[in-house]
This record gives structure tokens, sequence and C-alpha cells, in this order.
């Protein structure tokens, strides 16, 4: 069963997510929150597996909260999702960066919303469905220099390959097509690849690839 902890500040927008989420067989709404305190506070106590974190609210925002929820080694096993109203909201590219998993627009369609939390617990989620390389584009072009590839010493040369396909988005799939490999080698060059350099989800690789200077704005297929 997938636990998720519903924050937002508005009441409306809760009882629409937990009223979806709830009539799934393998989803249960574990709290909500309010504000970012609340959600601090309901993730440390419940431990869900994935926060549907908004962006904008009250006493603490969403972005700290999540940054909170991502340095706090007890907290590990948790996602975050950011909720914003805009696909391009000004704070998802420093949400990535703070650690959230991705994000998703409010008025996303119910089965992507379904798709994107079973994703993310599943390891495999970045961004909503539509907007994935839309938004990378967008996160490359504001990311800063790219930074010494020391950090990708420790790589081999195919996983520096499957980490650049990663960073312009690619799904598993469409990875294991590319490289003429099965699904399953695609996903465990990828998960050796977050393995070594220490990434929390797909979301921090994609931050790697670019401020390690492995991919570049404009390489987007």
């Amino acid at each position: 069963m997938i636990r998720v902890l519903l924050a937002d500040d508005q009441s409306l927008v809760r009882a629409g997510f937990r009223a979806l989420l709830d009539a799934q067989p393998d989803i249960e709404v574990a709290g909500e929150a309010a504000d970012g305190e609340e959600a601090l506070r309901g993730t440390r106590e419940l431990r869900p597996d994935v926060v549907l974190m908004d962006i904008r609210m009250p006493l603490l925002d969403g972005l700290a909260a999540t940054r909170r929820i991502t340095e706090d080694d007890a907290l590990n096993g948790v996602r975050v999702v950011m909720l914003t109203t805009f696909e391009l909201d000004e704070y998802v590219f420093e949400a990535i960066r703070a650690g959230a998993s991705g994000f998703l627009v409010k008025d996303t369609e119910p089965e992507e919303l379904l798709r994107a939390v079973r994703a993310v617990v599943a390891g495999d989620a970045l961004l909503s469905p539509g907007v994935t390389r839309r938004l990378i584009a967008e996160f490359a072009a504001r990311s800063k220099e790219p930074a010494a590839a020391d950090a990708l010493a420790h790589l081999t040369e195919r996983e520096r390959e499957v980490m650049a396909l990663v960073g312009i988005g690619l799904s598993n799939e469409e990875i294991a097509r590319r490289l003429v490999v099965s699904p399953l080698t695609a996903k465990t060059h990828v998960s050796r690849t977050m393995v070594k350099l220490g990434a929390r989800d797909r979301a921090q690789l994609v931050v790697l690839a670019y401020e390690s200077g492995l991919v570049r704005p404009g390489w987007l297929g």
C-alpha cells in the first residue's frame, strides 16, 4: 500500500486529491497538512511514501519544507512531488535541486497523478508527463555553470552514456531502445549510476548530469 501525505493550504484541493487517491486499491491518504510546518511534522510522524507538496503555503513554504525533508536522513525513504499551478513555476527548478522527486501541475489529469505517485515510489518518475523535456530544457538554461566532472570519475563509459540519456529526459524503455538493451538492463545501469553518485532519485541524476557538464542545453532530442 502506497501511503500519501497531502500538503496544500486549500481544503478543496486536498479533498479532491483524497477522493481520487483513496479510491485506489493500492494507495491511501495517510494524512493532510494545510501549511509547510504541518507537512514537515506530519512527514516525520507518519513516514509516508510520497508527499504531494504545494509550493506556496503559509508559515513554511513547500520549497523549504521539501529541503528539510530531503536533508533528514531519517526520512530517506520519503519522496516529495511538488504541486504547482503553472507548468514552469519559477520555484520548480529550486525544488528539484532541493531534492524533490518531481512536480505536477494541479490541473493534471487524474490518471497522470496516479501514474506519477506509483512511478515515484518505484523510483522511475521524474516530472509531469507531457512537460518533461520542456522543463528540463528550461532547467538547463537556468542551471549554474558546469562543475568539474570529478564526481563522474567512478562511472563506467556505459554508465556515463546512460546518465546522459536520463539527463535529456528519456525513460528506461527509451534508453533501452537507444542502446539496444533490455529495459531491465537499462534500469540496472540507472540504479548503479545513482548509487555511485549518491543520487536520491532520477531528478537528482538529471541535476548532476547538467551540473557536471555531461549534458548541455540544446542536447534534447
